[in-house]
């Protein structure tokens, strides 16, 4: 365990707009501040391509909105870390804020800026087709439904906006929604005249999900009448089922530490205060009747200044002095996630900009010892784009080497991939291409962790657990460059491989594996495959869960 010495005048968990609205206020009123998300920073809305209704900013992406944040958070002095929090000591004026790695974080203050989670249905076929035709994603999923007929499942703004969106990719979308009406605004709804390839049912319930590998058909009844129908494609293909019914809390950590109401979400004060002294909560964690940016952008404020207050008072009677913020900036996996986002602005003739360079030159200062990049390129498509990206990479900083093999390539089915190596050879992961897009974060994580600086971030008994895989395993994990879940997947085998000899951890870019898509009938991301399909699991997942599924596995 990781002791924190230094004392956080405020420890804030959750990195979406909530979240970062109370950082912006806490480091602008110079008090020492760190914010702690375990994905990406932005939440839940940044899936969202276009965002309109966001007072004073007429139209921008949930990513760019909240990176912006970020940002400015960060001019203020505001730290920020990619953590999972498992447990919050609330018991005491100094709380312990502690995380999967083992890390404890000393605070005057919290605030649980959680978020929630898509809601699961629960109809009959869900978790088994889950991945494989069962969605909750159209943003990271929609593309696996081109051509394809789909429903969806939901008459608030989500589900509106996702069956827009799924109009880019699939033949037709059919929503299913329970109630008499929908339950979002009329103009939101009325999006959906312009889209004659969406049919709307209402009072029309889901209740099953059937098929051989992947949805074949849905049955579905009319709440009016009674009536169960079910639905196939026209073609005699397969279907999917995207579910936008609401979000659950994430409130699990501390169900049994504050009060929550019967749903789960956190019963606060006009000013965001919790039954706890010192413990505020922001955003879809509370209990509120519009959950939109705006909301929660404004519960991070009112908890932050409500906070301020706390916190001065709390200094005083404890007799601490006077707060001393930092500005140093976020250690390894945060310096990461800020070269990720800026991707997102990558010069037109080149995947890195100018910014990105000077802010992979902060990361690679970083490195305790040098990595090297190697590129096995051949002579197709792939293998250009690898050694383009590869050259672009040369004289950032001299911890980071690069590498061209056209040697070892010779014929057959041999992929062209990046292999990341320490100065004693490979530490056992590839990449099958570029790592654009989100995946760009992953692979600035995986050049830290190979250079040995990121070893804290695996607590010592996880640690140990892998060295002690004797089995060899190979850990695929399928993506698609725009999947906002898929770089947890990715970087959690990374870790993996990089402190157990006996593992392997690849990425691939589906795009450009669409047999690997036919194989393991794959029709969600992130997907990861074990030892060439003895385990093909979908979702989320990290270190310790993965773990655990290995251990399990015999040869």
């Amino acid at each position: 365990m990781q002791q924190k010495t230094d004392l956080y005048d405020a420890v804030i968990i959750g990195g979406g707009p909530a979240g970062l609205s109370a950082a912006i206020y806490l480091g602008r009123a110079k008090y020492r501040v760190i914010v702690l998300e375990k994905e990406r920073f932005g939440g839940q809305i940044t899936i969202t391509s276009d965002i309109v209704n966001y007072p004073g900013v007429q139209h921008a992406s949930g990513s760019a909105l909240t990176e912006n944040m970020r940002l400015q958070a960060q001019s203020f002095g505001a730290e920020f870390a990619i953590a999972n929090v498992s447990d919050v000591d609330m018991d005491s004026d100094v709380k312990h804020v502690t995380t999967t790695d083992g890390t404890v974080y000393q605070t005057l203050g919290v605030v649980l800026a959680l978020g929630a989670n898509p809601r699961h249905l629960g109809f009959l076929g869900e978790p088994k087709f889950k991945g494989r035709g069962v969605a909750y994603c159209a943003t990271c999923d929609g593309e696996f439904f081109t051509g394809k007929e789909v429903l969806v499942v939901g008459g608030g703004f989500a589900a509106v906006q996702e069956s827009i969106f799924l109009t880019r990719y699939v033949k037709k979308v059919t929503m299913l929604v329970i109630t008499e009406n929908f339950t979002c605004a009329r103009g939101v709804y009325e999006q959906l005249k312009n889209y004659p390839q969406i049919e709307v049912r209402f009072e029309t319930e889901l209740i099953e999900a059937g098929g051989d590998k992947t949805v074949e058909y849905a049955k579905i009844r009319d709440n009016r009448t009674g009536m169960v129908s079910e639905y196939r494609a026209q073609d005699g293909g397969n279907i999917g089922i995207f579910v936008f019914v609401g979000y659950a809390p994430a409130t699990d950590m501390v169900k049994d530490k504050i009060v929550l109401n019967e749903q789960g979400y956190v019963v606060t004060d006009q000013n965001q205060r919790t039954n706890i002294a010192g413990v505020y909560a922001a955003g879809d964690v509370c209990i509120k009747n519009l959950r939109q940016v705006v909301t929660a952008v404004s519960d991070g404020a009112v908890a932050a200044t409500s906070l301020e207050q706390y916190i001065a008072q709390t200094r005083e009677r404890l007799k601490l002095g006077a707060s001393k913020q930092t500005a140093q900036a976020a250690e390894g996996g945060a310096n990461a996630q800020r070269v990720a986002e800026a991707s997102n602005s990558t010069a037109k003739d080149g995947f890195l900009t100018k910014e990105m360079r000077g802010q992979l030159l902060e990361v690679f200062e970083k490195f305790p010892n040098t990595v090297v990049i190697r590129a096995v390129i051949g002579q197709d498509t792939v293998s250009a784009e690898l050694e383009s990206f590869v050259n672009e990479l040369v004289g950032i900083h001299e911890k980071v080497k690069t590498e061209i093999d056209d040697k070892t390539l010779q014929t057959g089915d041999a992929k062209p991939y990046l292999d990341i190596c320490s100065e004693q050879g490979s530490v056992g992961i590839r990449y099958y291409s570029v790592p654009g897009g989100h995946e760009f974060n992953s692979f600035v994580v995986a050049l830290y962790n190979a250079s040995g600086a990121g070893k804290n971030s695996v607590s010592e008994n996880t640690q140990q657990r892998i060295r002690a895989l004797k089995q060899k395993h190979l850990l695929q994990v399928m993506a698609t460059l725009s999947c906002t879940n898929c770089p947890e997947v990715v970087m959690a085998t990374q870790k993996i491989a990089v402190l157990g000899e006996t593992v392997e951890a690849e990425m691939y870019d589906l795009s450009k594996f669409p047999e690997f898509k036919e194989k393991y009938s794959i029709m969600a991301v992130p997907c990861l495959v074990i030892d060439g399909g003895k385990e093909v699991l979908f979702g989320k997942k990290g270190v310790e869960e993965i773990v655990g599924i290995l251990e399990k596995m015999k040869g």
